[in-house]
Parts: C-alpha cells; structure tokens; sequence
C-alpha cells in the first residue's frame, strides 16, 4: 500500500490502526510504514504522538500495541455494548441447555462482526472470535440473521465468483444469495462448514 498524495493526517492515522490485525497484534514502526505505506519518519511521527495520547503503546522492546485509551473511548459510548448487555442473559441460557459455543454477530456492510462469544469445553470447533468478521456467504450467522430480520441483501458484491474458504463455501454469487434469502433449513438451526480460522479477519 501507497500513502496517497494530498492524503489528511486522520487517513493516515486510520491507516496505522488498521494495520493492527489478530495475528499481529504489535508492530515496530517499521513495519507499520511497510503496511501503511507511509514514509518510516511519518509513521515514527504519528506514532509517537499517538502513543502521548494513549491510543497506542509501546512495550518494553519498542513495539507498538493499541492503547487501553482507544478501548476505552471505542467502549463508553459504543452501542455494540448495550446490544451486548441486552443478550448476554440470553446467550448464557442458550449456552447452559446446548452446551455448546454461542456467539452475538451483526450486519455490518458486506460482513458478519461478531460482538460476543460464549465458549464451552468439549464442543464442537467454532472459529468465531470477538471484534473478528467474517463475509456474509461463508457465515451461518448471516442465515439465521437475514431469516429473521427485515434485510435482505445479497451477502456479496455483485460480480465474479465469490472466494472459496472449503469445498463447501458457495462460490456463485446468486447460490450464495439464495441461500441467505432461504435462510436456516431448520427452524432455529443451522449447521455449516465452509469456513476455516484463517478466514477470521
């Protein structure tokens, strides 16, 4: 990635957020300059002041973290967090009968963002992970909310074949459609496999 000429400083700094992944959660500022493709004196620049303000960190070794201030103000006013509060009752039962992972997901564009995650030892493997996503024609989530709420989008941008995560994600944009308009085949039921860890962003 190239930093764009006439770029504002808020572009850049979003940039340098969003090169924070799961998997790499700290960077040296070298390698943020690499992904952001900001200049490596801009993004020392940008970090340090980021970090004077919290939102960032920086361990013991130099490299960088997200900062607790940045969750912090993402949390106080986020209304991901009463939608949270709101189920959370709910999924605890869900999760003593069934005994089985339960998680809280929302539309979000063209994905599936998954808000909470209730685990359970023994269960079957479920690779969901809080603030992860996943896109909507390679999640069961998006059948069951798509069947029970009043949107109903193509879980794809039109045009190509959609990207294949197993043998059984649906790579043709109107099955993969069809499938999310149909909904769960079983009333409060569904079971899918055609997505692997990696495909959690």
């Amino acid at each position: 990635m190239r930093a764009q000429k006439g770029e504002s400083v808020l572009a850049r700094i979003v940039r340098i957020f969003e090169a924070f992944t799961p998997e790499d959660s700290s960077l040296t500022v070298s390698e943020i300059s690499r992904r952001t493709g900001l200049h490596v004196a801009t993004a020392s620049r940008l970090v340090a002041e980021l970090v004077s303000y919290g939102f960032l960190t920086r361990d013991a070794d130099r490299r960088v973290r997200i900062g607790m201030r940045l969750w912090e103000l993402a949390t106080r006013a986020s209304p991901s967090l009463s939608l949270r509060d709101a189920a959370m009752p709910f999924m605890e039962g869900v999760h003593d009968v069934v005994g089985h992972h339960v998680q809280l997901g929302v539309l979000n564009d063209d994905d599936v963002l998954f808000l909470e995650r209730l685990t359970a030892r023994g269960a079957v493997v479920n690779y969901t992970r809080i603030a992860g996503r996943l896109p909507l024609h390679a999640s069961s989530s998006v059948l069951v909310l798509l069947a029970h709420g009043s949107r109903r989008p193509a879980p794809a941008r039109p045009g190509g074949p959609l990207h294949r995560y197993t043998p059984n994600t649906p790579a043709n944009p109107g099955t993969a459609a069809g499938r999310a308009r149909r909904g769960p085949p079983v009333r409060g039921m569904c079971c899918e496999d055609s997505v692997p860890l990696r495909a959690m962003r």
